[in-house]
């Protein structure tokens, strides 16, 4: 079969109407293991291919395209970059997007090999193509170029290369594209500054970060929301952290949501600079962000006390975000009556539509209110138990009638509440006490779809595991409980028939 595809290959190159073998040769090749074409590589004569792209006709491109694609899968990175360096740099700026996609697909391959990525760095001309992919239209271009041009800055030569003052004009070329692409080019400088903190001074360095901080504090609503984004993702690392404080950018931010309430059209930015603060928080310390910026605590309050759906939803997921470790949840405490309140309309909100917003107040309360085993003292437990409390009058009853409703995703959001609070003993008594909760949680003819049958299989795992769980509920129901998680999630008990002659 691999000599096959060979001849066949070899006698694409002699025709100058290619397209019936090229159509045999794209079904050979896809026929042929890997392994095979492995075995055959230094037979592999690829410019013939690469050389029928250079047409108008659709068919023959797309099938080159697709030969090649199997082919290059067998041929070593390396040999790829030092014997097809030219026909790379003609593919980049192919008019067909399939040819672009192939070639910076190989891109990708060469940067992910030590040893060929040094080909680019030694060839200017093939890596300014790859700058100028960015600005592509095709955005499966653009990601793949980001992608790769992120890969080829872990070196320190790469590094020192991509921020070179040549290339650097490239890049800021590339950014005058338009908005879209600008963003990407910022994309890519979040995405460098985040490796290390070298990598960040070498941003810096450029100017870009400092561009982009610019758009973050300017007058355009529009473009400030799309830069907080970039931002709170250069907040991820401590480096990042760091040299956001140190510029003033954290408090900038701050002081432009404390002046939000002036702003007539702070609905555009706010939600992402509330965001940029509740990350801040769970990746560095709750209470000491809250403490010095008490102005994010007072926004997310306001917010999730307005009416605004769109602006309850994000601080509901702001409370997810702080309340998910033990310190955040703790800072929430600290609030007091206005935090049990605020519990009271987010435990209403979640059995009123809109269902989306319904989905985030559960995955909220779940976030609330799980506590890990090890950090599950008598004050800690005390807490969960009266946030719950406070959710409705009846809440366990509240995600009981949920969970039946015929909504797949609140259904499964109602059992990740019961699953959050499975391994606290004040809950367990509380399922206990309900008549019939047990029975739910043992029944598998009420779980539809596989979703959520795996929801009602981590709860029941959940249940097991805790240390609690035999004494409270009784080995009755224990025994019950492990024989469904020995089981599996999607166990069918048998039912034997008989078969009676004549009957129909």
């Amino acid at each position: 079969m691999a000599e096959e595809a060979l001849e066949l290959l070899a006698r694409v190159s002699r025709l100058e109407e290619p397209g019936e073998e090229l159509r045999a040769l794209a079904v050979a090749v896809q026929a042929l293991p890997l392994s095979a074409l492995r075995e055959r590589a230094p037979d592999i004569r690829l410019g013939s291919l690469f050389a029928l792209l250079n047409v108008h006709d659709r068919e023959q491109v797309a099938l080159c395209v697709s030969i090649l694609e199997r082919f290059l899968q067998a041929v070593d990175p390396l040999y790829v970059i030092q014997n097809f360096r030219e026909e790379l740099q003609k593919g980049l700026f192919h008019p067909d997007d399939s040819v672009k996609l192939l070639t910076i697909g190989q891109v990708g391959r060469i940067v992910e090999n030590s040893d060929a990525v040094r080909e680019i760095l030694n060839n200017p001309e093939l890596l300014r193509q790859i700058i100028y992919c960015i600005g592509g239209e095709k955005i499966a271009v653009a990601k793949e170029a980001i992608k790769s041009l992120s890969r080829i800055a872990q070196t320190q030569d790469g590094l020192e290369a991509l921020f070179a003052s040549s290339f650097l004009v490239d890049l800021k070329n590339v950014m005058a594209t338009s908005d879209v692409v600008r963003y990407r080019v910022y994309e890519l400088v979040v995405e460098i500054s985040s490796m290390s903190a070298d990598s960040l001074n070498n941003c810096a360095n450029s100017g870009l970060i400092s561009e982009l901080i610019e758009e973050l504090t300017g007058d355009d609503v529009l473009v400030r929301a799309t830069s907080i984004e970039m931002v709170t993702s250069l907040a991820y690392t401590k480096h990042g952290r760091q040299y956001l404080a140190q510029q003033g950018i954290i408090d900038k931010i701050s002081n432009i949501i404390i002046g939000a309430d002036s702003d007539p059209f702070s609905g555009f930015y706010l939600p992402g600079f509330v965001k940029f603060f509740g990350n801040l928080a769970i990746v560095d310390s709750p209470q000491q962000i809250c403490e010095r910026y008490p102005i994010f605590m007072e926004k997310v309050f306001g917010m999730a006390e307005g009416h605004d759906p769109t602006m309850i939803g994000v601080a509901v997921d702001t409370l997810a975000i702080l309340g998910s470790n033990v310190e955040g949840k703790q800072v929430l405490q600290k609030a007091g009556s206005r935090f049990q309140h605020l519990l009271n309309r987010i435990g209403h909100q979640a059995k009123n539509p809109p269902a989306e917003l319904r989905l985030r107040c559960l995955d909220a309360i779940s976030s609330l209110l799980y506590l890990p085993p090890d950090q599950q003292t008598e004050d800690l437990l005390g807490m969960t138990e009266s946030w719950f409390a406070a959710l409705s009058s009846q809440p366990l009853e509240l995600f009981r009638s949920i969970s039946t409703q015929p909504f797949p995703d609140l259904h499964c959001g109602a059992l990740r509440v019961f699953t959050a609070i499975a391994n606290q003993p004040w809950a367990q008594k509380l399922m206990l006490d309900s008549p019939g909760f047990v029975e739910y949680i043992v029944d598998r003819s009420v779980e539809p779809d596989k979703a959520s049958k795996d929801a009602k299989y981590e709860l029941v795992k959940a249940l097991v595991n805790s240390k609690t769980i035999a004494e409270i509920f009784g080995n009755q129901y224990y025994l019950r409980l492990r024989a469904y998680l020995h089981e599996g999630p999607y166990y069918v008990k048998a039912v034997s028939t008989t078969a009676v002659e004549g009957a129909e």
